[in-house]
């Protein structure tokens, strides 16, 4: 890949790095690199990122894989650096995944690292709230997009009957539900539950607000694993 990033050093991964990413934390180590380096010199991150990219990012994303189960499709929505989307997918090859990007700068870039880590995603470059993939997923995640009550009008039309949004959230989570509820029922969303994840391997842990859909069987309720 082209670009060195000069400057910051990438530290050391914490001992619950190898729990998380199993056969693939090599690979989970590579992807923290090219964040650190030509992720930094491409814009997909800050510079003031990479001192907190294993639990800021890496392992908070991939926790997420906790309220997801076997087998499942799931659209990353939004993925910028491919957050959650590749930890994710590193930490759960059994789920297929897929990445939704408008930015052609990102998805170039996204391109390039899934190319070299082999990691097996599928990539579009669009929006959510232009329809550009089919309302097939069982799971769409999102962070850092928008607001809840905004974010639920884009991703719970890509869900299948019975699908889940995962929204990863920071401190104010309970709030934001409270206050676009009911803009999340307007855009087809039932149960909505503010949940933490990786709670053994991540400090603070990851925080997601959790919306059904009410297409379908809502009671379809993917099982939550447990830490690993």
């Amino acid at each position: 890949m082209t670009g060195q990033h000069r400057g910051e050093t990438l530290p050391p991964a914490p001992a619950s790095m190898a729990d998380v990413f199993g056969a693939r934390a090599d690979s989970a180590r590579r992807f923290a690199e090219l964040l650190a380096t030509s992720g930094v010199d491409r814009g997909l991150i800050g510079p003031r990122e990479v001192d907190r990219l294993w639990e800021r990012h890496l392992l908070n994303s991939a926790v997420i894989g906790e309220l997801i189960s076997p087998g499942c499709r799931v659209l990353d929505v939004g993925s910028g650096a491919g957050l959650p989307g590749l930890p994710l997918a590193l930490s759960r090859p059994d789920l297929t995944i897929a990445l939704l990007e408008p930015m052609a700068r990102r998805v170039a870039w996204l391109r390039e690292v899934t190319a070299e880590l082999d990691i097996p995603v599928e990539i579009h470059r669009g929006r959510a709230e232009d329809r550009p993939v089919a309302a097939r997923w069982d799971v769409v995640t999102a962070r850092a997009v928008a607001p809840l009550g905004r974010l639920a009008g884009w991703c719970l039309p890509l869900l299948a009957p019975g699908g889940r949004m995962l929204a990863l959230k920071g401190s104010s989570a309970a709030d934001e539900v409270a206050r676009d509820r009911g803009e999340v029922r307007r855009a087809g969303g039932g149960a909505i539950e503010v949940v933490e994840c990786g709670k053994s391997a991540v400090d603070p842990p990851t925080t997601v607000v959790v919306v059904a859909s009410r297409r379908g069987d809502e009671g379809r309720r993917p099982r939550r694993r447990k830490d690993r």
